[in-house]
């Protein structure tokens, strides 16, 4: 299970199995999405070397790690990240997993779970370690965006790169996404998170215009 952080309990003590921290870690040598901008950071003093302080700078993609896709990433009349309401990404949600095999575009009838939330979490199991980037993942089909927005789900993330095929040169799914003025949370760590529903907590940076920001994805279980 991945369980990370800390949460207050009833006696004011900490239980670090009520969080499932669902974000890979960054790291220089992660691979991304080829032609993205890798992770790098420049350290601008350090003070074991002498410096009153350690300061840095990091150069990187927007889609780094865990990240919540802006609406202008794929449409042009589409809002930036800093313009979306923090509802999308805050709140009850529902992790699903399906049997899928790799570079498989996701249908209704994989999903045997009722949908009982408006934010659902999609675990395919085809890329088991997100920090390495493998083209053959599975993603959504048009047909589920359809069906979803039928639920009322109002977000949708998965474990993968992109809610995209690889393949896929119109980026449809993104598009149908946008049709439903549905959320998007790609390259969620999910192995090991049992399916039911928990809250959701995973904010984008405000980042003004931009086209997407990462997140620090967790998810609380619920009382």
């Amino acid at each position: 299970m991945i369980s990370h952080g800390l949460w207050p309990d009833s006696v004011g003590r900490y239980d670090p199995d009520m969080i499932h921290d669902i974000t890979p870690p960054i790291c220089e040598s992660m691979r991304i999405w080829p032609g993205d901008t890798p992770p790098h950071r420049e350290i601008i003093s350090h003070i074991l070397e002498g410096d009153g302080s350690t300061s840095s700078t990091l150069r990187s993609t927007v889609h780094l790690g865990a990240h919540a896709d802006a609406p202008c990433h794929y449409a042009p009349e589409g809002q930036a990240i800093d313009e979306r309401s923090l509802d999308y990404y805050l709140g009850k949600c529902q992790v699903v997993k399906v049997s899928a095999n790799p570079s498989q575009a996701i249908t209704p009838d994989l999903i045997l779970a009722k949908i009982e939330t408006e934010r659902v979490l999609i675990a395919t199991g085809t890329c088991p370690d997100p920090r390495l980037f493998n083209e053959a993942f599975a993603a959504l089909s048009t047909d589920l965006v359809d069906w979803l927005a039928e639920c009322n789900v109002k977000t949708v993330g998965i474990d993968t790169p992109s809610v995209d095929l690889f393949t896929s040169e119109d980026l449809s799914v993104h598009k149908r996404c946008f049709e439903h003025d549905m959320a998007l949370l790609e390259n969620l760590a999910l192995d090991g998170v049992p399916e039911g529903l928990y809250e959701l907590i995973a904010l984008p940076l405000r980042l003004v215009g931009f086209d997407a920001s990462p997140v620090r994805a967790i998810l609380r279980t619920l009382d």
